[in-house]
């Protein structure tokens, strides 16, 4: 018989290693929490800096612009310093998409109460936001990694579909196991034993070559798995009350749920992650063929799998975007949720800013387009804030049609597809002007309306790209033909021929304006307060004086 020694070494090393992988546990999971901490702090740092209107650390969306969108463009919805970039608390790809297309679109009509619901409950969730942002950040979920899993599922498995492997990942092990005690107690000789490994190392290598290319597609997506099924068990653990929020929960929840499910698949891959630690590696492929298991394990995992992953991803694709309006309203309480009616066409709005001006700079304003027979034109002096204040009804219809809060004390809006020309650039490209790129965006403004779509339109200088008199002569002719259509428009333009389009429609045109005023020695003061009528204050000329340009009074 062996001699003793043997078993207490087995015994002694099982027990030290038993001892050290907790320990290694112990220790992981406090620097876990460390991190953990270190992530909200950065989180809460970066808030109170938003509140102050540093938004920079956060995504700014720029890769969603479109410079052919209706309205994006003009509106500063992407790119620095956007309204994006000011929403964004998104982490996963799937968070970003979301939010970047509520932005872009309206949502349905009857979906927009249910989604200022949702916005409110979350927005007095604020450590549930937190605590989901602090899991994403790490290792953000990528489209990518969503896309090597849906592929891999949709392949045919090639192991659990042969009962064989199955047998010999019993059979083989036993054997092994059952020699190596024989071995042990001195009933199987030297040459046997180690033949016997000798063959089960050929075995193990062979099946690594079939297991390499399955483990490599899969391989990298661990740690993100790891952060979709923390994001979700966050999700699933909480209670919500607001009709959009338990149906994308229920997404996630089921027989077995989304975080448990990837948890499950998260600890296989890493087990099978061991096939690349070779002192590892070795005895436990020679002793329980543990690539061959895992795999099996893997398979068994796919042959489960009967939910959609696209409702998992895009279920925290929807948190997180709707957690991005809530944080919103969380850090701006005063904001308001509009009145969105289904009767084109209205807009009202009292003391309405731009959220993307500092409290302490903002100065607000009202808007009231009682119905669609009505046009606002707003003329101005240079610098006056016409242009600003087009921006600022048009983000808040933007947040009110997407159902989140607004920069107003009172807003309220028809349902309706928001289209505006205000920034128009040419394109070298395209050997495009910048006259030729405003009236493709006019003409797609006018095939919009003769179709028939409930639009609503805001228009800063038309026409700017051309001489005076034909400038003119296309704005009256435009806004006639808005007139006729029954379409509401807030026009701003320096030119006050447009405003005086009132004595032959007085009951279609409002004036307002934005004006100046100049003291003794030529300096400007704006007060940017909308005003009735139309502005008679000019600052053009005086302008144009200080930069040396000579004029004669």
């Amino acid at each position: 018989m062996a001699s003793l020694g043997w078993i207490y070494l087995v015994f002694t090393l099982a027990a030290i290693i038993a001892v050290f992988i907790k320990l290694l546990h112990l220790d992981l999971d406090n620097r876990r929490e460390i991190e953990h901490i270190k992530l909200l702090i950065e989180i809460n740092s970066n808030e109170l800096l938003a509140v102050e209107g540093n938004y920079s650390a956060f995504n700014d969306g720029i890769k969603f612009a479109d410079n052919t969108h209706p309205y994006t463009n003009d509106l500063d919805i992407f790119g620095r310093s956007s309204v994006y970039q000011y929403l964004n608390r998104t982490t996963s790809q799937f968070g970003e998409l979301q939010l970047a297309n509520s932005l872009k679109s309206p949502l349905k009509f009857d979906d927009i109460k249910f989604q200022q619901d949702a916005v409110k409950e979350l927005a007095d969730k604020n450590n549930f936001l937190q605590m989901l942002m602090a899991a994403g950040i790490s290792n953000p979920v990528t489209e990518q990694s969503k896309n090597k899993l849906q592929n891999w599922i949709e392949e045919p498995s090639k192991f659990i579909k042969n009962k064989i492997w199955t047998y010999l990942s019993y059979i083989l092990p036993f054997i092994i196991f059952t020699i190596t005690v024989l071995f042990i107690f001195d009933f199987v000789p030297n040459p046997v034993f180690y033949g016997t490994l000798l063959v089960y190392a050929f075995i193990a290598y062979r099946l690594d070559k079939k297991i390499s290319p399955i483990h490599n597609e899969l391989s990298g997506i661990t740690k993100q798995l790891e952060v979709f099924a923390e994001s979700s068990k966050i999700i699933e653990r909480e209670n919500f009350i607001s009709k959009f929020l338990i149906d994308s929960q229920k997404k996630l929840k089921g027989n077995l749920s989304a975080s448990e499910s990837i948890s499950s698949l998260k600890n296989i891959l890493g087990k099978l992650d061991l096939r690349y630690n070779l002192v590892l590696a070795f005895p436990l492929n020679i002793f329980l063929l543990w690539n061959l298991r895992q795999v099996l394990n893997l398979e068994k995992w796919k042959e489960n799998q009967k939910v959609s992953l696209d409702d998992w991803f895009n279920a925290l694709g929807y948190f997180e975007a709707t957690g991005s309006f809530a944080v919103s309203y969380f850090n701006n309480p005063h904001f308001c949720f509009a009145e969105v009616n289904d009767n084109y066409f209205n807009i009202e709005a009292h003391e309405a800013g731009h959220p993307l001006i500092p409290k302490i700079k903002r100065v607000n304003n009202p808007v009231n387009i009682p119905s669609r027979n009505e046009i606002m034109i707003v003329t101005g002096s240079n610098m006056a804030g016409k242009s600003t204040y087009l921006r600022c009804i048009g983000v808040n219809t933007v947040l009110a049609l997407a159902g989140g809060a607004g920069c107003a004390k009172y807003f309220k809006i028809s349902h309706c597809k928001l289209i505006s020309s205000m920034r128009i650039t040419d394109n070298l490209e395209e050997s495009t002007s910048t006259f030729y790129a405003e009236l493709k965006k006019l003409k797609s403004i006018i095939d919009k309306i003769n179709e028939g779509e409930k639009l609503f339109i805001l228009l800063d200088e038309i026409l700017r790209g051309t001489n005076s008199i034909d400038r003119q002569t296309g704005s009256i002719a435009l806004i006639k033909q808005f007139i006729e259509k029954k379409y509401p428009a807030i026009i701003a333009t320096h030119d006050l021929e447009l405003a005086r389009l009132k004595e032959s429609f007085p009951d279609k045109i409002e004036n307002y304006n934005f004006d100046v005023r100049v003291d003794e020695n030529d300096k400007l003061f704006f007060d940017y307060k909308l005003k009735q009528g139309i502005c008679t204050s000019l600052n053009a000329s005086i302008l144009m004086k200080q930069i040396g340009i000579m004029i004669k009074d």
